[in-house]
């Protein structure tokens, strides 16, 4: 999924969510829950997220699956100062304790099954000091939006870009398609990948089992509440003391 192509051109089309407007709640939210501890990111890739928080000094570690990923990162942050460890986020493990442990951008959804997923939560907690925190940002399944008959859900349809999810609502497995104008010729790029959609009461429950509790659920990561009508959610679950 994550080719040397699809890294190279990352941090360009994800490049509004790069933006300082669009990262200040983040690394708010991020730092705070920190505090003077070390954080490790799950799927850090390009650095998006990890590389301005380091900046905000909070220490940071990562866990990525691409190599082609890891090298955009390494561009901008060498070893020493965001050191990165490659691996699957299910299973990898990092030396040393952290008071903070994130997984952003529906990533969790990479993990194609449930087993998988419950394995992500408990490698959390075991990188996790007493009185640390999880947090997950996640989209909420649209599945309201499916009329009968229906499989597929537009996200996002713009001069630039077309984009719609399709699900298989018996295997909860969602094929997001993205149909991305390249070149002046008007021509388009298509892309497709898989995912596991989960809710967020199945995610309180994947905690419980890493030994988890809940400690809030947010829409967004500026403490907007999280309601019925919020597409996403920021969950934060913590280690107990």
């Amino acid at each position: 999924m994550w080719t040397q192509a699809t890294a190279e051109r990352y941090d360009t089309e994800e490049a509004e969510l790069s933006s300082a407007a669009a990262l200040g709640p983040t690394l708010d939210f991020l730092a705070e829950l920190a505090g003077d501890g070390r954080a490790l990111e799950f799927a850090i890739g390009t650095g998006r997220v990890g590389i301005p928080l380091r900046e905000r000094g909070v220490p940071v570690a990562g866990i990525e699956l691409s190599e082609p990923m890891a090298a955009v990162l390494r561009r901008k942050a060498d070893e020493e100062t965001l050191p990165v460890t490659m691996g699957d986020m299910a299973t990898t493990v990092v030396p040393g304790a952290f008071s903070l442990v994130y997984l952003v951008y529906n990533t969790i959804t990479n993990l194609l099954t449930q087993d998988e997923q419950v394995e992500c939560f408990r490698n959390a907690a075991r990188h996790l000091a007493p009185g640390g925190r999880f947090v997950i940002e996640l989209g909420v399944p649209p599945l309201r939006f499916l009329p009968p008959g229906q499989v597929a859900v537009p996200f996002d349809v713009s001069e630039r870009h077309l984009g719609f999810d399709t699900f298989d609502l018996v295997e909860q497995i969602l094929v997001s398609h993205h149909f991305t104008r390249d070149g002046a010729d008007g021509s388009y790029r298509r892309d497709a990948s898989r995912h596991r959609y989960a809710w967020p009461a199945e995610l309180d429950l994947m905690a419980k089992l890493a030994g988890l509790q809940l400690e809030k659920r947010v829409a967004d990561w500026d403490g907007t509440p999280f309601t019925q009508e919020s597409a996403k959610h920021i969950s934060v679950w913590r280690k107990p003391l």
